[in-house]
């Protein structure tokens, strides 16, 4: 160590040594906060004014923050956490600086913001002299590295994690040593909202995945719902205690990795003392420094790379917004970007963006057909797969402006359905003749979807939807001659997007419109597709199928009509009933099997067959 440290150490600093006024510092961040340091500077700071505080998310109350210190600091939030540090920004005695954590280190480095000093928290050194910048590296281990003069709080109750986490004793020019327990983060309570949005996105990881999660009730509400998955990795600038319990579990073991397989690597961690003592020491968890954990390059070379993070509004195009509220800046860019670029760079990756539908108990829409003014986009349309709420997954990989509006107004709740639609006809996002908004299968569930295995594949049933309105042309185009004939009884020769539009929007709460679909990341297929439309003088319903021609005799046709006839029992019909050409042998079987029985026809070409839903009383 330098002089001031070769000493016994120090309960307090002498400050004026150590820092002038106009001086630059980084404080360390998330719950590696050297608290014990920082007020010892305040409360011993005599002469000094005008320091900039170089800051992330700090898991502490900020009171530095506060108007009182103003003198002494002015803050340089990389990242806004805390409402302390979010009024001061608002206020104007607080600045935020926009950056890629991946490219935070490099305005150290590069002396793009030269730092005077680093305040960091490390554990006690161990034989060799090293210390553990412990639970946060992400930053903190470049500005150790940059900054002129590294000052610590040594803490005994700090963990020693494995990784890129060392710091030798002679770069540390003066410490303190002072015991102290680490911030924690208490587990968020998840409502109904939350957990659904969980289950939808926990659908689009496939067994052997790696990870990226952030904190908060979304993430948690995902690893709840990874309990049944296996060979998970992860790779993700912060782990929580969720993670903790999936590696406990053996959920998450890291084995499918393609990069650093074994381990989980991340750049910090907050949560429980559980949490931080289970890293202390731990050889399968490494912590490496926010350039190489953040870097897309690195991020890619992870197979099946999934990415979630969340946002504040998304548009109707795909624009993320997720650092501001208008024009009131929130919290910070972080590792959104880097966390979905690198996901979409990888092999069978996915970047997901997960956020409640509504803000403010419900009044306002988070998907929005324009950004709100003064709002600013994190994450371009570009950038973004799959944007999930609790009413579904839209993807919007591949997709036009036009289909990205629909699929993006699916997942919107309902009650801002039509406004949407409304106001994004208006630019001409979506034609003249896109007039319904989608509406939901409620019997199908709060999920809205079913897994089908059939002939050993999987398959998705849900709803039709205006989203699907290419792909039921595709789908149509897909059909022979023969198809078509013993659909429709004769050979239609179009399927326009106008007329495809008109069967795909669907008022679901009336008539029915269910597919089986083949999904494969981004690439989705119809397979099947099976309606009813009722009747409203008898309260009956009309069924149809058509099945793509490669599924035929799989029993694709019975598992639709199955669902549509549980359906209409609970809609209550009086009867289903179907009209079938008298030579396609194979669909009737489908609804005889169903229970519809043949009625007599005066049309030999056609077959005429019922289903009673309802026992019909007797005449009295």
């Amino acid at each position: 160590m330098a002089k001031t440290s070769e000493k016994s150490p120090a309960k307090s600093l002498d400050w004026s040594t150590l820092l002038q006024s106009g001086n630059r510092i980084f404080i360390g961040s998330h719950a590696a906060a050297p608290q014990a340091l920082l007020a010892d500077l305040m409360a011993r700071c005599k002469n000094l004014h005008d320091i900039e505080l170089v800051q992330l998310m700090v898991l502490a109350d900020n009171c530095w923050a506060e108007q009182r210190y103003s003198d002494l600091f002015k803050i340089n939030a990389l990242f806004i956490a805390g409402d302390k540090v979010r009024s001061a920004v608002a206020e104007g005695r607080a600045d935020y600086t926009p950056c890629f954590l991946s490219e935070v280190p490099a305005l150290f480095k590069n002396e793009i913001l030269p730092l005077d000093a680093a305040l960091v928290m490390v554990s006690p050194p161990d034989a060799f002299g090293y210390c553990s910048l412990g639970v946060s590296v992400d930053a903190v281990s470049a500005a150790v590295r940059s900054a002129k003069k590294v000052i610590a709080q040594i803490n005994p109750k700090m963990p020693r994690t494995n990784g890129y986490t060392f710091i030798h004793q002679s770069q540390i020019h003066a410490f303190i040593e002072q015991a102290e327990d680490l911030p924690e983060l208490p587990a968020p309570k998840l409502d109904e909202v939350t957990e659904r949005i969980g289950q939808y996105v926990s659908m689009l990881i496939e067994d052997g995945a790696t990870l990226q999660l952030g904190i908060g009730k979304i993430p948690e509400a995902v690893l709840r719902y990874l309990g049944n998955h296996k060979d998970l990795g992860v790779h993700s600038e912060v782990i929580s205690d969720g993670v903790m319990e999936l590696i406990t579990k053996g959920v998450i073991n890291n084995r499918k990795k393609t990069f650093h397989p074994g381990k989980t690597v991340t750049s910090f961690c907050m949560g429980s003392k559980a949490l931080y003592d289970f890293v202390d020491g731990n050889p399968h968890v490494e912590f490496y420094p926010s350039e190489y954990v953040n870097s897309p390059t690195n991020i890619a070379r992870n197979d099946a790379m999934i990415a979630i993070n969340s946002a504040i509004e998304v548009d109707l195009t795909g624009q993320v917004v997720s650092d501001s509220i208008g024009h009131k800046f929130y919290s910070g860019i972080g590792g959104q970007v880097d966390f979905s670029r690198g996901a979409s760079m990888s092999k069978g990756g996915k970047p997901i963006i997960a956020l409640p539908s509504t803000a403010k108990n419900g009044t306002v829409s988070r998907i929005v057909a324009t950004i709100t003014e003064g709002g600013g986009v994190v994450t371009s349309r570009g950038h973004v797969h799959y944007v999930v709420t609790e009413f579904g997954v839209a993807s919007l990989r591949g997709k036009s402006i036009r289909e990205r509006a629909l699929e993006l107004i699916r997942v919107a709740h309902p009650k801002f359905r039509k406004q949407l639609l409304d106001e994004v006809r208006t630019h001409y996002w979506v034609p003249h003749y896109q007039k319904d908004y989608p509406k939901d299968v409620v019997e199908l569930g709060k999920v809205g979807v079913k897994t089908l295995t059939i002939a050993g594949e999987q398959f998705d049933l849900r709803a039709l939807n205006p989203a699907d309105e290419r792909r039921l042309q595709e789908f149509f185009y897909s059909h022979t001659k023969e198809t078509l004939l013993l659909r429709y009884n004769h050979h239609p020769k179009q399927m326009s997007r106008e007329k495809s539009c008109t069967l795909v929007s669907v008022d679901q709460s009336r008539d029915l419109a269910l597919c089986i679909v083949k999904q494969q990341g981004s690439v989705l297929e119809i397979q099947a597709v099976g309606r009813y439309y009722l009747n409203e003088t008898d309260n009956s319903a009309e069924v149809a199928f058509v099945t793509r021609e490669r599924h035929h005799g799989k029993g694709m046709a019975k598992r639709l009509l199955e669902e549509m006839i549980k359906i209409a029992r609970m809609r209550e019909l009086n009867r289903m009933l179907a009209y079938v050409r008298a030579d396609n042998k194979p669909m009737q079987k489908v609804f005889e099997k169903a229970g519809f029985k043949r009625i007599a026809s005066g049309d030999p070409d056609e077959v005429y067959l019922e289903l009673p839903l309802k026992a019909v009383e007797p005449e009295k």
